[in-house]
This record gives structure tokens, C-alpha cells and sequence, in this order.
């Protein structure tokens, strides 16, 4: 990518506009884009504000001017065809004001954050990396329910014909028997955290001591008899990952306080009667 494109797309992600009509009798005109003055020091200012950008090459002010000229000429077409009146470029637009609201509120608390090696420990004590295997009977989203009757009669049976009696191992009626792309394997799915996990699931699988079988369970995907194999200890967890779900933790809990204080404060009507999973 050519060093005049990145200068532009910096411009255009940061939803930063160099240009601006002067009022100031001090400002002198450094370019005017038909009725719209770009001033040399709001360009030098935003010039120098952005040069962290570029850390290899430092553009030239000239190609940078072109380039900005060259923007300017296309927001003022866009305009010009009504593109800011369009529903699609408004929703896009209305998404660009929000992230810049959410960084100008937050932004401060969230680089405030830190993780020490004790919150990372006791958050993963609460939320380890299991390794389970299962026995799977999947069921469709838009499955009816005689569907969904069938597919937990199969499980059923499975269990009841095949591994209450204990004369096959939990992997091998998972090979046999079970759906997905688990079941050569035994039915094993490795080590896997909360959050790669059907939440169901993985609460189930948690509560059962090593070694241990649920019974059937029912998570999104279908139908499941789980086994837990293993947890992995914490000496041996990467501690820079937990760190950071430790910290999207912390950041969602900062995010939700400042959205609940909106809400708060505004009229928000749901009919959520009217959604159907």
C-alpha cells in the first residue's frame, strides 16, 4: 500500500476532516476547495497528529495536500448526489459516531485497566480449560419437535444399549455411535475455555468430577452425553491469555455500566414477544 493511500485511510478511519470554513481572520488559506477553506494550520496541526502513523516513510506535504483535495472534491460529489441522504451510508455512517462515542467515553478507563497475576489465577479457577469427549446427536435450528423427539430417542438408546452396561468404553460407543467430526476421535474435543464452548455444556461438564459422565443434555447443537477427562492446571495454562479475557471481562463490565446509564436516561420500548429463535 503506497504511503499517499495509507495518509488517506488514516484520515478517513480516524474520522478526522482537515478542512474547515475560517472564521479566524488569522487563519491563512492554504487551499479552497470550491466554498471549502483548508487552512495551513489546521493542516500542519492534523499533519503533525498523524505522522505516528508512518513510522517508515514520512509523506510529503505536497502529495499530502493533493490527496486531501482529491477527498474533499469526492465528499462534496457525494453530497452532491445525495450519498448522505442514502439509508445504507447514514447506517454506516451512524456506526462510525458510535465507535467514536464509545472511544472518546471509554477509552480512558479501559487503558486503566490492569490484570495482576492474582485476578488472572482466581478468574481461571472459576473458569478452567476442560477436555471433554461426548456423545453427540445433532439437532437442526428449525428442527420441529418430532425431530427433536427422534433425535433424543437415539441418544436414549444409545446410552441405554450401549453404554450403561459398561462392555464398551465411553470411546468407543462414541466412535460407533456418535455424530460429528469428533467421534473418530473417541468423541474427544481437547482442551477447550468457556468461551469456545456452548455455555450449557460447558457448566455440565465442569460440575462432574474427572472421569465422570453426565447424563443427556441438551445445548444448542443437539444433544450430548458428556465426559470430562481432564482440567488443565493452572501452572500450565498460558497466563498471558487468561490475562486478556481478564481483561475483556473488565472492559465488558465498563461498557455495560456506561450503556445501563444511557438507557437509564432514555425511553427505549422493546416488543421482544415478537422475536422468534
Amino acid at each position: 500500500m503506497s504511503t499517499r493511500l495509507r495518509w488517506i485511510i488514516v484520515f478517513g478511519l480516524a474520522g478526522i476532516s482537515v478542512f474547515s470554513v475560517s472564521i479566524i481572520q488569522a487563519a491563512t488559506e492554504l487551499a479552497r476547495v470550491n466554498k471549502t477553506v483548508i487552512t495551513l494550520e489546521d493542516f500542519n496541526k492534523k499533519y503533525r497528529d498523524n505522522l505516528r502513523f508512518f513510522q517508515l516513510k514520512q509523506p510529503k506535504k505536497g502529495e499530502v495536500l493533493d490527496d486531501l483535495i482529491k477527498r474533499e472534491l469526492g465528499v462534496q460529489e457525494a453530497k452532491h448526489l445525495g450519498l448522505d441522504r442514502d439509508p445504507e451510508v447514514i447506517d454506516r455512517m451512524n456506526t462510525v459516531l458510535y465507535h467514536a462515542l464509545l472511544e472518546k467515553k471509554l477509552t480512558k478507563e479501559f487503558e486503566a485497566i490492569h490484570v495482576t497475576d492474582n485476578e488472572a489465577k482466581s478468574y481461571y479457577e472459576r473458569n478452567p480449560e476442560i477436555r471433554t469427549s461426548h456423545i453427540f446427536v445433532a439437532v437442526r435450528p428449525d428442527a420441529s419437535a418430532k425431530e427433536q423427539k427422534d433425535a433424543y430417542d437415539r441418544i436414549k438408546k444409545i446410552r441405554d444399549e450401549h453404554l450403561a452396561d459398561g462392555k464398551m468404553s465411553f470411546a468407543e460407543v462414541a466412535q460407533r455411535f456418535s455424530e460429528g467430526p469428533a467421534a473418530p476421535m473417541g468423541g474427544d474435543i481437547d482442551y477447550q475455555t468457556r468461551e469456545r464452548l456452548d455455555p450449557t455444556y460447558y457448566e455440565t461438564a465442569l460440575k462432574l468430577g474427572t472421569g465422570k459422565v453426565s447424563g443427556i443434555i441438551r445445548s444448542r447443537f443437539g444433544y450430548h452425553i458428556i465426559k470430562l477427562t481432564a482440567l488443565r492446571p493452572w501452572e500450565e495454562e498460558d497466563k498471558a491469555q487468561v490475562k486478556r479475557m481478564v481483561f475483556e471481562e473488565q472492559r465488558a463490565k465498563i461498557f455495560d455500566k456506561y450503556m445501563g446509564n444511557l438507557r437509564g436516561q432514555s425511553q427505549v420500548v422493546v416488543h421482544r414477544e415478537l422475536l422468534k429463535d
